[in-house]
């Protein structure tokens, strides 16, 4: 498994990511990447605990979801299942095990601002902070036609990794209003959702 992670992580993060691991008899699977979800926790019939991560490019968001994940594991364990999966006790419990991950030794002096600043009430998706989101793009191999909703003009068309097409409408308090082009039906999407942006207008 370490040889794996090798090659998902920061180096300086393999270890003890691998103690973690071995402390809660974790069963880790990396998968090809699932487009709704970046990890997930579960806990199998017999008891033990299964985390399934994407497998990506950017060792600094695997790190992020695994321990997010591991975090979801902790916390169910300690305060029972009837907690909220991202409410304060989760939140508490991914902000101890992030902690000693927050060093330059393993990620950019640049990313850290914004992971002290996140961490000090972590979300449910590092996608739907911003600043955070778009800081970790920079490592993110991405294709060049893809683009985040909130950067496309209103009026435009883009495309999701489904096929359907959408028309961009006005921002609602923190998401954006959308029009699906084939039925007409409104949509609320994330401004970091990534889209294919088709053209201004269709």
């Amino acid at each position: 498994m370490g040889s794996v992670l090798e090659r998902d992580l920061p180096e300086r993060a393999v270890a003890p990511c691998m103690e973690l691991i071995r402390a809660y008899a974790v069963h880790l699977k990396i998968v090809n990447e699932r487009v709704t979800r970046h990890g997930d926790y579960r806990t199998l019939p017999d008891g033990s605990h299964q985390i399934t991560v994407n497998a990506m490019a950017n060792k600094y968001r695997f790190l992020i979801t695994l321990v997010h994940e591991i975090a979801h594991l902790l916390a169910f364990e300690r305060f029972g299942r009837r907690i909220k999966p991202h409410g304060a006790e989760w939140k508490r419990t991914f902000q101890h095990l992030m902690l000693p991950f927050l060093r330059p030794e393993i990620f950019p002096p640049q990313l850290l601002p914004l992971l002290a600043r996140h961490f000090k009430n972590p979300r449910a998706s590092s996608s739907t902070d911003t600043a955070l989101s778009l800081a970790l793009r920079e490592y993110d191999p991405r294709p060049m036609e893809k683009q985040y909703v909130f950067e496309l003009p209103e009026g435009s068309c883009f495309r999701l990794y489904n096929g359907r097409i959408f028309r961009k409408g006005p921002k609602k308090i923190k998401r954006y209003q959308c029009v699906e082009l084939h039925t007409g039906k409104l949509y609320l999407f994330q401004p970091q959702a990534e889209v294919e942006w088709l053209s201004e207008g269709m």
